[in-house]
């Protein structure tokens, strides 16, 4: 289901048009902030070649880490599902959370409360100002839908994500689906 108008806890689904945009092609961005102001989100379905432990040497596990935009991509975000046992979380919408006690997310993991299914990591966020994402949807880059997944979308496979979104539009969409993700290897 689209919307013309994004909210909280919506997608951005990165339309067919955006290949090569090295940042967005294929991409799947959950809106974690949408104001006036502008929205910041993160993209669920690029990982990185890193897990935590290589960034954050205190945590015994190697969840994946994801590329969750192009902005500040020095910093560590993550979101979850379990704000009852992550203080100072922050509820984006339909069960999922944005951030929290980091220290608190440390000693869960290490004393395995916090499963990889439970959280996920990003390095940087994608963002647009006020006017920039309204300008991006008025150009046809992104299709807005609701978010059907609820908080299970931490656990979303993210290799056939993008995939599966193409096949459910239907339609035009289909045949991008099976598209290389570079055209030039066509």
């Amino acid at each position: 289901m689209t919307t013309i108008t994004p909210k909280k806890g919506d997608l951005l689904i990165a339309e067919p048009s955006i290949i090569g945009d090295v940042s967005f092609n294929r991409s799947i961005v959950l809106i974690a902030d949408h104001s006036d102001e502008g929205s910041i989100g993160f993209i669920l379905n690029k990982p990185l070649d890193y897990a935590i432990n290589e960034l954050v040497p205190e945590i015994d596990a190697n969840f994946k880490v994801y590329n969750g935009g192009p902005v500040e991509q020095d910093n560590l975000y993550f979101i979850h599902k379990i704000p009852e046992l992550i203080p100072d979380s922050i509820e984006i919408s339909l069960g999922i959370y944005w951030g929290g006690d980091f220290k608190k997310v440390v000693k869960l993991i290490e004393e395995g409360n916090i499963k990889e299914n439970d959280l996920k990591f990003f390095l940087g966020y994608s963002g647009w100002d006020a006017t920039q994402l309204e300008n991006e949807l008025k150009a046809n880059s992104w299709v807005v839908a609701e978010n059907v997944y609820k908080q299970n979308i931490i656990e979303k496979d993210y290799k056939s994500f993008w995939k599966e979104k193409m096949l459910e539009f239907g339609g035009e969409y289909s045949i991008w689906s099976n598209a290389p993700e570079n055209p030039n290897y066509n």
